[in-house]
């Protein structure tokens, strides 16, 4: 959880958990989080993802990021729900409608249809929400996308800590994982009052325990 939550080289989180009288080595660490890190986050997605079906999808954020994998760039489309929840985070290697109508099919079997779809100005949007006859949902505009925009900055943190990625395959099951542990720990704490987020503190940490127990 510590490699995953907070931008922190797997030598930091060596230090870290020394520090607390765990002597293990960074590359037992990566193993760690390479082996339990998608299972954790699947169990966390299958829950989250039961939980969303059961309330009205409001709105979509939908946006891209360049991601550099071994020097070459790649992009990073992600999508967001209107309380900043991370629902979906694909990799591919270009940027044109291809590329967003995998993307737009993969978030909707995963989770429905949503009443509305906030998107940038880039064309390949358009043209895959016209392909999907979902045109009439979309909403462009200036800072109605601050959602989703605001959402790249942890894992851009991640990202430096990192500082690069070499494989195509690891970006996307680190995004995955990532996104997933960060939905499960945010608990949006300038929005709630000190008692109620150490509350919901609380129990994401009791839960986060109870996947590693079992």
């Amino acid at each position: 959880m510590l490699y995953i939550r907070f931008p922190l080289s797997l030598r930091n989180v060596e230090d870290l958990l020394h520090a607390r009288g765990i002597d293990v080595s960074h590359e037992t660490v990566r193993y760690w989080w390479n082996r339990f890190g998608p299972i954790f986050a699947a169990e966390i997605r299958r829950k989250r993802v039961q939980q969303l079906r059961a309330f009205s999808k409001w709105t979509w954020h939908l946006d891209e990021v360049f991601v550099k994998v071994n020097g070459k760039r790649h992009y990073l489309w992600r999508a967001v729900d209107h309380e900043g929840e991370m629902l979906e985070a694909v990799v591919s290697k270009r940027r044109n409608k291809a590329a967003a109508l995998k993307f737009r099919k993969k978030l909707m079997k995963r989770h429905g249809c949503a009443e509305a779809i906030v998107r940038d100005r880039f064309a390949s949007y358009k043209a895959a929400l016209r392909e999907m006859g979902v045109l009439e949902k979309q909403q462009t505009g200036r800072c109605l996308n601050n959602r989703v925009e605001n959402s790249h900055l942890p894992f851009r943190r991640r990202e430096r800590a990192m500082q690069c990625f070499r494989r195509m395959r690891s970006l996307q099951k680190f995004a995955s994982v990532h996104s997933s542990v960060y939905n499960h720990c945010n608990q949006e704490r300038s929005l709630a009052s000190r008692d109620t987020f150490k509350l919901a503190r609380a129990v994401a940490l009791s839960e986060w325990r109870q996947l590693c127990s079992g």
